[in-house]
């Protein structure tokens, strides 16, 4: 077995992947990896440690993802993480967004994979947790049979732990970052080979998965699937995660017990002045299919997010599926 070994991640997905996301994932499935958003390097080492980073220890095991291109600056925030209790340290190297170019880090550091080596070994000296790093296939007009293999040689020389591949080619100029989610199209036979060249390091594979079965027909070729949209907009495929994926037969999912931990956390945000809503708007696509599920949706969506709304919405929305349930099953 190698020392880094997670078959099921969740990917980091900004604006998404928050605290109150990976809580209710943690709930779903207790083996997946799950990643904080992209946190720029510069942020975590002057900005709001508690905000920025916090978490609850039920979301282990947790990586925090940083971005950067400083490899000084990417060391401090790792030794950060790892004093916080992260998992994992992430560099991202697969992100397309303008935001993110102006930076000079995220995908465009394809294109200078010794830079990204010498950043991830200064973030191996800092620490001892696992530092691994997510990138795409290539970028632009780079041939991804030459620019994954520099990258993967590169890292790995470095000392990198793991390597998530995003199996599509991110285009950083006439592409919005919406269309790179779909456009040019997924390479995966790309990511089997890197792993066929490579056979003693964790490759991970990422992009367009739709749900376990294709996680699993994954494995039999990469060691790691990361689910993306897919974990977040339908998330009850998580809770079949860790018997499919793991062989642990006697999970069961319970809505009952879900329901109660949620609210008794959202209940809690709620007294240190948050609102319900930041927590159920990761909540919504739980029954996507199922009777009752356009209820559940408006009342998450909607009720929710009223003024001094509490977790009685969300007892609400689940009795709303429940009671469909019920009435099916008479």
């Amino acid at each position: 077995m190698k020392a880094y070994d997670h078959k099921l991640a969740v990917a980091p997905m900004m604006d998404w992947t928050d605290r109150h996301c990976r809580f209710f994932h943690r709930q779903l499935t207790g083996r997946a990896l799950l990643y904080t958003e992209m946190v720029v390097a510069d942020a975590a080492i002057h900005g709001n440690r508690h905000r920025l980073l916090g978490f609850d220890p039920q979301e282990q095991p947790l990586a925090l993802q940083l971005g950067g291109s400083d490899a000084s600056k990417l060391a401090e925030a790792a030794s950060i993480g790892e004093g916080l209790g992260y998992h994992e340290i992430n560099l991202n190297v697969g992100c397309p967004s303008d935001r993110v170019q102006s930076g000079t880090f995220g995908a465009c550091l394809m294109k200078t994979p010794a830079l990204v080596a010498n950043c991830v070994s200064a973030m191996k000296a800092a620490v001892k947790t696992p530092v691994t790093v997510k990138c795409r296939i290539g970028v632009d007009e780079q041939d991804p049979e030459i620019a994954l293999d520099e990258l993967a040689d590169a890292v790995f020389a470095a000392g990198a732990d793991a390597l998530w591949v995003h199996a599509r080619k991110a285009w950083l100029e006439g592409l919005s970052p919406k269309e790179n989610r779909d456009i040019p199209p997924l390479d995966y036979g790309r990511v089997y080979r890197l792993k066929e060249r490579l056979p003693e390091h964790f490759i991970g594979i990422n992009g367009g998965i739709a749900d376990l079965s294709e996680a699993k027909s994954h494995l039999g070729h990469v060691d790691g699937v990361m689910l993306g949209r897919a974990a977040y907009h339908t998330p009850g495929i998580l809770t079949q995660a860790d018997a499919r994926l793991y062989g642990e037969a006697d999970q069961v999912f319970s809505p009952e017990a879900l329901l109660e931990v949620m609210c008794e956390y959202a209940e809690r945000h709620i007294a240190a002045g948050g609102r319900l809503g930041h927590v159920t708007r990761h909540m919504v696509g739980l029954y996507h299919g199922l009777p009752g599920a356009r209820r559940y949706r408006q009342m998450l969506s909607v009720d929710a997010n009223r003024l001094g709304a509490g977790s009685t919405v969300l007892r609400q929305a689940f009795s709303a599926v429940h009671a469909n349930a019920d009435r099916a099953a008479a």
